[in-house]
């Protein structure tokens, strides 16, 4: 009786955690049943949760150089005034190109054999006796042989591409004391049931920007870029919670 409630206990609590981990996302998808998955709302990204000014170490600060009489601004590449995202809340667009390729294919093999034999011939003439400790047949010059063999055998193959070019508006949020700005952009698509999110954050020099006021998403420093998806085919492809719960618990 008490084996049967300890194994009751034990499903209990794998179904409330299951429970608990699902809950989360359950409620909602149950209000978006048969409609589009909503898009989140415009907000300031410094007011976000969790948001954090960047850091980082920074260069000695040089001192600005005043040109008298001088129609040309340092730094601006027009003649005027310089179009390009400098200031807080200045929107700069960035190219997403990423065009990765990379193909690897690792084998090894290898193999091992050693063999060791050591006997007594003369011990201390004692070796007439051995047969008296040792089994039947053990001679003196034999008495220890050992041998292993082992061979290892492995190979490994990855062949990954990936291709995105896209182009998104980033907001500079925080111009940092070296002159760098730190820029945050986000986008939402939706097409009928599924909605397309790419989001961009990083570091970027204003030399960097071109005069068409863009910046290829190469030359962002600590760039994070993500691509992916909400909406019924997104739900579709993943696996459900029991089966990621499943998968977490039993490793084999």
């Amino acid at each position: 009786m008490t084996h049967i409630i300890d194994i009751t206990t034990r499903v209990s609590l794998v179904l409330l955690l299951a429970t608990v981990l699902a809950g989360c996302n359950f409620f909602e998808r149950l209000a978006n049943v048969g409609s589009e998955p909503p898009l989140t709302e415009i907000v300031n990204p410094v007011a976000e949760k969790g948001y954090q000014p960047v850091s980082m170490p920074m260069p000695r600060p040089q001192p600005v150089i005043q040109q008298a009489n001088s129609l040309w601004r340092p730094g601006s590449k027009a003649f005027f005034k310089d179009q390009r995202a400098s200031q807080v809340g200045d929107i700069v667009t960035v190219l997403v190109e990423i065009d990765d390729d990379a193909s690897l294919n690792n084998s090894t093999d290898t193999s091992r054999v050693s063999n060791e034999e050591a006997g007594f011939t003369g011990f201390f003439g004692l070796e007439s006796q051995l047969t008296k400790v040792l089994p039947e047949g053990t001679t003196s010059d034999g008495l220890i042989d050992l041998g292993s063999d082992s061979s290892v055998s492995g190979s490994g193959t990855v062949d990954r591409k990936e291709t995105i070019n896209m182009e998104i508006a980033a907001i500079v949020t925080q111009i940092l004391p070296n002159g760098n700005l730190v820029i945050i952009g986000r986008q939402e698509v939706r097409v009928n049931f599924e909605s397309r999110d790419l989001s961009v954050t990083g570091v970027v020099r204003p030399e960097d920007i071109t005069s068409a006021n863009t910046i290829q998403s190469a030359k962002i420093a600590e760039a994070r870029i993500a691509y992916g998806g909400r909406g019924h085919l997104t739900d579709v492809q993943q696996g459900r919670y029991g089966q990621q719960l499943f998968d977490i618990i039993f490793p084999w």
